[in-house]
């Protein structure tokens, strides 16, 4: 069973940054698609980022290109969002997930963290 836990989430200022981290368990995630998601008040959940555990490919929204960047540690079995020049428009609770690399759709999913950001 896949287990992700989320951490690194608070409140910035506009422009500020935040580092947020997923430490995945239970399995080997050589052939796995890790990404991040995210999910503003009263917006459906949208994709930002995600990465090939194994070629190290990386792929972003248009929204977040530029200022995110999404990256493994395989030695800690963590991804990392590392988020600069934060906009209000960033506010959102901030999903990992994992899915097969072959998989149609993320089904795994860990419990968010909430990432603010003041005006």
């Amino acid at each position: 069973q896949v287990h992700l836990v989320e951490s690194g989430g608070g409140l910035v200022q506009t422009g500020g940054s935040l580092r947020l981290s997923c430490a995945a368990s239970g399995r080997t995630f050589s052939r796995y698609m890790l990404g991040w998601f995210r999910q503003a008040p009263g917006k459906e959940r949208e994709f930002v980022a995600s990465i090939n555990w194994s070629s190290g490919s990386t792929y972003y929204a248009g929204s977040v290109k530029g200022r995110f960047t999404i990256s493994r540690e395989n030695a800690e079995n963590t991804v990392y969002l590392q988020m600069n020049n934060l906009k209000p428009e960033d506010t959102a609770v901030y999903y990992c997930a994992a899915r097969f690399d072959t998989a149609a759709a993320y089904n795994y999913w860990g419990q968010g963290t909430q990432v603010t950001v003041s005006s």
